[in-house]
């Protein structure tokens, strides 16, 4: 039986992989870059790096199949990844000279933590990135894991979180939609960024 649980550096393999295998709107981005570790790079590790208190994992028992990471405050935590985390990011994923292709605009995302920011900082100043294996989906682990994470920040005072999600990603939209996600205020038509309030009952 699956169990949530907080975070342990043994499982960064296992949340980098899980990155990867989820990583193109929801399918398998295994091969999609040069260097598997990008997505997982800009995605997971920076979270795992500096806010690991926030990090929530599936154990299946064998190994970690899904995962929560969030930042409590993302200018705090943008401030953090340029000083901290971006020197390894760009000795490993290098600036491209030129931009031509998906994998240099990836590299470039990475290079530029300044984009999380947003108008709606405010009211929703944490955000999060989640994702399930397929073995896992449908079994209500990801509601389980957005009411851990909506506790933690009603315990820290933070009003609100927010992600972007992709437009090919149907199901992560059906399924935020569900929770009660909505639109951020700033941008009320734009369905790819959505917010919550900490006090919401998922």
């Amino acid at each position: 039986m699956a169990q949530i649980r907080r975070y342990e550096p043994r499982d960064r393999d296992d949340v980098y992989d899980v990155c990867v295998k989820t990583g193109d709107s929801g399918t398998d981005a295994t091969g999609l870059f040069s260097d598997d570790t990008l997505l997982p790079d800009i995605y997971a590790g920076p979270y795992l790096a500096l806010q690991p208190d926030l990090a929530f994992v599936v154990d299946t028992g064998t190994r970690v199949a899904g995962y929560l990471l969030a930042a409590a405050d993302t200018r705090d935590f943008v401030r953090r990844y340029r000083a901290e985390w971006l020197p390894g990011f760009a000795a490993r994923h290098p600036s491209p000279v030129r931009v031509e292709s998906a994998e240099d605009r990836m590299v470039c995302t990475g290079h530029e933590p300044e984009r999380m920011i947003g108008p709606d900082q405010d009211r929703y100043p944490a955000h999060l990135h989640i994702d399930l294996l397929p073995e896992l989906q449908g079994q209500g682990l990801g509601r389980a894991l957005i009411r851990m994470l909506l506790a933690e920040l009603r315990s820290r005072g933070i009003p609100g979180v927010q992600l972007g999600v992709g437009e090919q990603n149907r199901g992560a939209r059906a399924f935020y939609r569900r929770l009660g996600f909505h639109p951020l205020p700033s941008s009320p038509q734009n369905e790819l960024v959505l917010g919550l309030e900490a006090d919401a009952e998922v």
